[in-house]
């Protein structure tokens, strides 16, 4: 500590003592005042203490007469000595006691001697006349001459969190600034995320750390609103503003005025210590460019224009400094020398589509803090070069600024609304529902993601419009809807309580029916000769629901009456044809004996194949080999060639695999067919001629029943065409598979999969038929 002479003489400086006492015993009268070593050091302590490499570059003051050392309890605006060493804000010393042998600023003498028995300790009063200040300032280099500047400078709040100015007018913000209304200035601002240190940027960047702007180690931020400082060194106006992503209620009226503080700013400092730059950064650069050629560059003409201001306010916009301070990571470039920072900045601007138009230079300038304090020595001079350049942005007076400042504020101003903001979310609604989207009016469905496996529907809060091409209206009917019930009506081609030969009568006569369960039939729509009037009038009310992709869709068209016809009218084929299966097999296996030839076997002795041995069915087809005359199946007689000696030739015939292999061998005479035989034969050769235009007539026949069975098909169905296999077992159709139509979905299936039958109520169906697999398995009417 430092010791005085004891003196009682109040306003004059005692010889002031070596406070270090390393090599003297605290006797010897201080020479030096070492800023960072914090102490008054007499000759022979300042050579000891600074003798190692480390310690030689501290900077120490020699004491003049009439000196005023600091004082040696002040703790800074957060009560922390660390950080008042560290930030400069310990102030010069007011008073010595005499007591406590300590120097006291005024604030801290309030703070420790107000009360209790210090109060009464006696106390020596520094103060140097102007004479020794202005000596002392004349013996000051030029960097202390800066620092003496700045320290009478304080910070003020120039607009609130709600975007309202909070100085008066013209002359009041020039009046807080403490500057000439003459002066010509530049501004400078700085952007960045909250709890990046945005203000300790600013303190040591233009005021060689003194608390100009409030700093706090605090969770809440200690910015809020926006903040102005002049520097009268730089000949700036500092603009200190609330961080990005901090906890605020007023979130876009917040972003709203950076970008307004952004567009009266001649420099930018976006101030980041991520290890690596994020998104959020070139984001905020792109779309702050583009508001600024949207909305603030016209707004700024028409102020230059409105106020009669000389010097123009939107030439181009502000030029920007990106000040990235890493610990454990490397400098963007470092890696790759040869490319420029800037360079791999714009290359990021690129791949993001953010385009930075608006901004006249984009610059990078980093620093890698391997141990604290951060330099901001390499920051200061990119600022400096930037403020020097008045080719893009010009200095202008104070007054200039303000206005700029107010015609802002005016033109956007005013609350916005809740659902005009632009939330943002790390986890959209997106992420977790449906991503179905309405064919007809594109809105999505808010249920969950899959929640059609649970068996739960679509669903959207927003109302539908209607599409033709969807024809997505639903039919209600009218009666019950008073009752304050909502019953789904639907045409169809008959009631539910005809039988399916009398609703097909009825409906030639008179048309298609509408039915409610509870009300029964409520129109046919040719009840009458004429003057029928459309249901939406009478008895139905229409509502449009959604469509939603892979549902049946709402397609009205339910008369099924041709397809009813056609399903008739092959049933009764059908049942005829397997009446008549067993005489008509019979008959023509009789027939087929009678006109064969003597050595064919008859077909009442052929149980099996000759060959394979498989036995035969009643379906199944008996072919005779016209070399041997015995038996075969189709697949062990499929192969054809002459048979001259048995008299078929010279065209092809069927023979059996056997008598193909033996071709070569002849018959002998004894085994030539007989003139007898030889009428037989021609017999049979006109019964097969016979046989085989009768399948080809059956064959022209079935061409126009597949183009009636296509007309007839419902519109709901699926065409034939364009069903290749079973929609359930995957199943390739072909001649011996046939398709089959679910009356409840629409789409083909094989007989296996669709083999049930049940009521279709809502495609007009009221009596069993055919369905599918799957929506026999749903629950309640179809």
């Amino acid at each position: 500590m430092s010791a005085h002479t004891q003196t009682a003489e109040k306003g004059q400086n005692t010889t002031l003592l070596c406070q270090e006492s390393y090599v003297c015993s605290g006797t010897d009268e201080a020479i030096f005042e070492c800023d960072e070593c914090r102490s008054l050091q007499c000759q022979r302590c300042e050579e000891e203490l600074h003798q190692p490499e480390r310690l030689r570059n501290h900077e120490r003051t020699r004491i003049r007469p009439g000196h005023v050392p600091y004082c040696d309890s002040c703790k800074g605006a957060n009560g922390n000595i660390m950080h008042a060493s560290m930030t400069g804000s310990r102030q010069m010393a007011a008073v010595r006691c005499q007591v406590c042998k300590i120097n006291l600023c005024v604030e801290c003498q309030k703070r420790t001697h107000a009360g209790g028995n210090r109060r009464k300790h006696p106390v020596t009063v520094y103060h140097a006349g102007k004479a020794q200040e202005q000596e002392e300032e004349e013996g000051m280099d030029e960097e202390t001459k800066r620092r003496k500047m700045t320290e009478k400078v304080v910070s003020f709040l120039l607009v609130d969190e709600t975007e309202e100015i909070q100085v008066r007018n013209e002359e009041d913000f020039i009046k807080k600034l403490d500057c000439s209304p003459d002066q010509h200035l530049k501004v400078v601002s700085i952007f960045g995320n909250t709890g990046d240190g945005k203000s300790h940027t600013l303190n040591h960047t233009f005021f060689y750390g003194r608390e100009v702007f409030k700093t706090s180690p605090a969770q809440e931020s200690c910015t809020v609103g926006v903040w102005a400082a002049y520097d009268p060194v730089r000949k700036v106006v500092v603009i200190d503003t609330e961080g990005l992503l901090g906890a605020t209620v007023n979130l876009s009226q917040r972003t709203r005025l950076l970008l307004k503080v952004l567009a009266i700013s001649d420099l930018v400092i976006y101030r980041t210590r991520a290890d690596r730059l994020h998104n959020d950064l070139f984001k905020f650069l792109g779309d702050a460019s583009e508001a600024y050629l949207k909305h603030f560059t016209k707004e700024l003409k028409a102020t230059t224009a409105r106020c009669g201001l000389d010097v123009p306010l939107s030439t181009l916009g502000p030029g920007v400094i990106i000040f990235h301070e890493t610990v454990y990571t490397k400098l963007l470039g470092s890696d790759h020398p040869s490319e420029v920072p800037e360079k791999l900045i714009q290359d990021r601007f690129r791949k993001l589509s953010c385009f930075p138009e608006a901004f006249s230079s984009i610059h990078y300038k980093g620093t890698r803090t391997y141990n604290p304090p951060t330099d901001f020595s390499g920051l200061r001079r990119a600022v400096e070069q930037q403020l020097e350049n008045n080719t893009t942005r010009s200095p202008r007076q104070p007054g200039v600024i303000y206005k700029a400042l107010k015609a802002l504020s005016d033109r956007f101003s005013g609350e916005i609304p809740d659902d005009q903001m632009a939330h943002s979310s790390f986890f959209p609604d997106e992420y977790f529902t449906c991503s179905s989207v309405c064919l007809s009016c594109g809105c999505g469905c808010k249920k969950s993601m899959n929640h059609a496996k649970e068996g739960v529907p679509h669903e959207s809060k927003s109302r539908c419009r209607y599409s033709h091409q969807y024809d997505n209206r639903v039919y209600t009917c009218k009666a019950c809807y008073e009752r304050g019930m909502e019953v789904s009506v639907v045409p169809k081609t008959s009631a539910s309580t005809d039988s399916p030969w009398l609703g097909l009568a009825k409906y030639a006569w008179s048309g298609y029916v509408i039915e409610c369960p509870n009300c029964g039939v409520v129109y046919r729509s040719r009840q009458y000769w004429f003057g029928n009037q459309d249901p939406v009038n009478t008895v139905v009310r229409t509502e449009i629901e959604h469509v939603w992709p892979g549902t049946d869709g709402f397609l009205k068209d339910n008369n099924n009456a041709a397809q009813r016809l056609l399903d008739g009218m092959n049933f009764m084929a059908q049942s005829v044809s397997e009446l008549s299966l067993g005489p008509t097999k019979a008959v023509t296996s009789w027939l087929t004996d009678q006109i064969a030839p003597a050595y064919w076997r008859p077909n009442s002795q052929i149980l099996s194949c000759n060959k394979c041995n498989t036995p035969f069915k009643d379906n199944d087809t008996k072919h005779h080999c016209r070399a041997c005359g015995e038996g075969f199946c189709d697949g062990c007689s499929s192969k054809t060639r002459p048979v001259p000696e048995r008299g078929w030739g010279p065209a092809p015939v069927r023979v059996c695999d056997n008598c193909y292999e033996n071709r070569g061998i002849q018959l002998d005479v004894a085994e030539l067919p007989s003139d007898e035989e030889g009428g037989t034969l021609i017999a049979r050769k006109v019964g097969e001629a016979v046989q085989n235009t009768l399948g080809a007539v059956v064959t022209a026949m079935d061409i126009p029943l597949g183009l009636v069975k296509d007309a007839a098909r419902p519109a709901y169905w699926v065409p034939d065409h364009e069903i290749l296999h079973c929609h359930n077992c995957r199943k390739e159709f072909n001649i011996k598979l046939s398709k089959h139509h679910c009356r409840a979905c629409g789409q083909g299936f094989c007989d296996e999969c669709s083999h049930d039958r049940r009521a279709v109520p809502s495609r007009g169906w009221d009596h069993p038929v055919r369905v599918c697999f799957n929506c026999n398995k749903k629950p309640g009417d179809l």
